[in-house]
């Protein structure tokens, strides 16, 4: 095993030690939450909270809006474990850090990981507070979080992409919320917001709505057999056109919070369901 995965081990082996539990049988379902998003924890019953700085191997996030720590629970009757923050590649931080807690969860027994994030709204049907359901993504930050040595006992060395987000959660979503927006979501570095050129080029290539994370958790979530339901917060307006008006961090922040409590009931009647 990498040394990269024998500190994600370590921190597994961590958490089931303080919750008296064996390793792979700790969650069902993980859950990371994006900018402003972090309302959904209040609805947990957490047993145990981990700092990240208290795991080996894991980073302190920097990034508004998004705590760092790591929660181990129930919700809906599902053990759960949840990200209430991330890691981003603008914070310096390498790829193989950003999705650390992807693999850790993997470790833990998860088999369903749920992604949010926020995201600007490159469609033009879009509003601030809108809720997407992801069905595919493109990675435009020229990471990848595969680059290197490949740890066979983990995962394949060239893992499909084809199908990122699995279609039977999708379809349970859509089931119950057929209002629902579905599209793509586009990864960018960041930490700039985009220029009107380049909302406009992002939409051209077939996007919906475009944010600084996900796509390399979704990668490492793929590549260790997890399967994936991605939903997007729209927080504002990026489509470039000649009203393109400046976004500000609060902006975001505050329509995050209104598509959050959105996220949170999608979320509660697919457990109860799944």
């Amino acid at each position: 095993m990498s040394e990269y995965h024998v500190q994600v081990a370590t921190a597994a082996q961590k958490i089931a030690t303080l919750l008296n539990a064996k390793q792979a049988n700790i969650a069902e379902v993980g859950i990371i939450l994006g900018s402003g998003l972090s309302g959904l924890t209040e609805k947990v019953d957490a047993q145990q909270c981990f700092a990240y700085s208290e795991l080996p191997g894991f980073s302190v996030t920097s990034a508004p809006g998004h705590a760092g720590k790591l929660i181990c629970g129930r919700y809906q009757s599902k053990r759960v474990v949840i990200a209430d923050g991330r890691l981003h590649p603008y914070e310096g931080w390498s790829a193989q850090d950003v999705v650390r807690p992807v693999y850790l969860m993997a470790k833990l027994g998860v088999k369903t990981l749920i992604i949010t994030n926020a995201a600007g709204g490159l469609n033009s049907d879009y509003n601030p507070g809108d809720v997407m359901l992801i069905t595919d993504h493109i990675n435009l930050t020229g990471l990848n979080p595969l680059i290197g040595s490949n740890d066979e006992t983990v995962g394949l060395r060239f893992p499909d992409m084809s199908s990122a987000y699995v279609a039977n959660l999708r379809q349970t979503v859509v089931q119950n919320n057929p209002d629902i927006r579905q599209g793509v979501y586009v990864g960018v570095m960041g930490p700039s917001l985009e220029t009107s050129a380049e909302r406009r080029y992002l939409r051209s290539v077939g996007a919906d709505a475009v944010g600084m994370s996900t796509v390399l958790e979704v990668i490492a979530a793929n590549h260790c057999g997890l399967d994936v339901l991605g939903l997007s917060a729209i927080t504002n307006v990026a489509t470039g056109g000649p009203e393109q008006q400046a976004d500000t961090i609060e902006q975001v922040l505050a329509n995050a919070a209104v598509a959050g409590a959105e996220i949170s009931k999608i979320i509660e009647t697919l457990l109860a369901e799944n």
